[in-house]
């Protein structure tokens, strides 16, 4: 399985995705960006590397990268982490090009709100690690 997280940065939400879906799944072939390049070549948030790590997860190699059209035909699986992401990937791609993440887990049509602004990085790990132990 070859699976894709998009964020707004990729320094907060697909960071932790990209993170807790390497620690469940060794062999798949997991990745992470965003749809805006502010913080390309930029290691994953400070205080998210501290609470990844609080739960075993380190994202420290992690570099943020932007969406590339190659993406859509690489990863079987395109995720993003919010419908504002999702609206902006389905118009690089077409209708059906990804999947909104907490949906494609299960776990309802909602969004994982944003740890940058909401402070939460915590509750945004929770969802992160729920949705992605339902991928599999």
């Amino acid at each position: 399985m070859r699976i894709l997280f998009v964020c707004l940065g990729n320094i907060c939400r697909s960071a932790a995705a990209e993170g807790a879906a390497r620690a469940c799944f060794p062999d798949w072939e997991i990745d992470s960006a965003g749809t805006g390049g502010w913080h390309v070549g930029d290691p994953p948030y400070g205080p998210m590397i501290a609470a990844a790590r609080a739960r075993g997860l380190d994202l420290t190699a992690q570099r943020a990268r932007q969406v590339r059209p190659e993406d859509f035909t690489r990863f079987d699986r395109v995720l993003a982490m919010d419908r504002a992401v999702l609206r902006d990937l389905r118009a690089m791609a077409g209708g059906d090009a990804a999947e909104l993440f907490l949906e494609a887990a299960g776990l309802g049509a909602r969004d994982v709100p944003d740890p940058y602004y909401t402070r939460d990085f915590q509750g945004c790990l929770d969802l992160v690690e729920a949705g992605v132990a339902r991928l599999g």
